[in-house]
């Protein structure tokens, strides 16, 4: 059975595909995302950006699981905010949460998620693809003390963009245009359109296939 490797420590995107039939194998790159970033000329484009952090994730966790490399596919994701021609990844504390809603609340930005996915056998990359979707978030304003509220748990801090759209701070966005899973972290339209690249059909990856 062909397995699905999904190099993304994110609960998000493991749920996302389980809950679209596929059970991954979760597997930790051990990549620097902000040195392969500063490693890319200046000036990049924000979905070259993206896109390079998600081949880094994919291909370093490639590199370990000799369990799986006779037949698998690995997938990588890498999820960014831009907001005014910025890409801005996990705040990390409070502090840098706050100054990024204060800049965003009320306004729109565009959720840019790089995805690569590698074909594996007999431990060796035999075919890869690689693209990004943008989705366009609109933001609320949350009151002060709702956006204190939400900050103190702690979500905002580790995910991209500072808000989660399945998670509290589904909340605060009015509304998207585009792709919801690729807002949350895995684009399902396009992984299944990067699977058809490789000679991959979603059905054989379902945990309830037939074959």
């Amino acid at each position: 059975m062909t397995r699905l490797v999904l190099a993304s420590a994110s609960p998000a995107r493991r749920a996302v595909l389980r809950s679209a039939g596929i059970e991954p194998v979760v597997r930790i790159s051990d990549v620097d995302e902000d040195a392969v970033a500063a490693a890319l000329p200046p000036g990049t484009a924000p979905d070259v950006v993206v896109v390079e952090l998600a081949r880094a994730k994919a291909r370093s966790v490639a590199a370990t699981i000799p369990e799986f490399a006779a037949d698998c596919i690995v997938v990588g994701c890498d999820s960014m905010l831009l907001v005014d021609g910025e890409l801005q990844g996990k705040p990390h504390t409070p502090e840098v949460a706050r100054a990024r809603w204060s800049e965003m609340a009320g306004r729109s930005a565009d959720l840019i998620t790089g995805h690569c996915v590698l074909r594996m056998r007999d431990g060796e990359i035999v075919a890869q693809s690689v693209d990004c979707s943008s989705t366009t978030v609109h933001f609320a304003k949350p009151e002060p003390e709702e956006l204190d509220a939400y900050i103190a748990t702690g979500e905002p801090l580790q995910v991209a963009g500072a808000f989660t759209l399945d998670g509290m701070g589904g909340w605060f966005v009015d509304r998207i245009d585009g792709d919801p899973s690729s807002v949350i972290g895995i684009g399902l339209p396009l992984l299944r359109r990067l699977l058809g690249d490789i000679g991959v059909g979603i059905a054989q990856l379902w945990r309830h296939s037939p074959s």
